[in-house]
């Protein structure tokens, strides 16, 4: 059975066990520690003994002609962990929390061909907006 917690500051050496899978690379400790100790950043993550089997990351910001919104950057479940309904609770987790922050609409992006993301989305009550949005890439000088 798996634990589900909104991590904080105190949590970077849970943040640190991830297992393989639930993030495309390795966790950097300074990255880690800098983005814990952001309070617009948001973590939720699965845990199984002590180390982290699944985990969304999130941003909520506020602009001046807009109430705040919850932007999903991520979801990740460790392969041999998927399919147990992990992203799902995590989600409707992430989902809480931005209600609780104040946000009023969550959102995310994923690739049309992205058949696990985008059954976990719809499950969790997330629609497909209608619009034509596109998406830039913006490559920096510190690439």
């Amino acid at each position: 059975m798996y634990t589900i917690k909104i991590l904080t500051k105190s949590d970077l050496s849970t943040l640190m066990s991830a297992a393989v899978g639930v993030f495309d690379n390795p966790v950097d400790e300074n990255l880690a520690a800098e983005f814990l100790d952001d309070s617009h950043h948001h973590m939720v993550a699965a845990i199984i003994d002590d180390v982290i089997v699944g985990a969304a990351s999130a941003v909520h910001y506020i602009h001046p002609d807009k109430p705040p919104e919850l932007w999903i950057n991520e979801v990740g479940v460790a392969p041999s962990y998927q399919g147990q309904g992990i992203g799902k609770a995590i989600m409707k987790e992430m989902l809480r929390l931005g209600n609780e922050l104040g946000c009023k609409t969550a959102w995310t992006l994923t690739e049309s061909d992205n058949a696990p993301a985008n059954r976990l989305y719809k499950s969790t009550g997330g629609k497909v907006d209608g619009g034509n949005t596109i998406m830039y890439e913006f490559e920096s000088d510190n690439s």
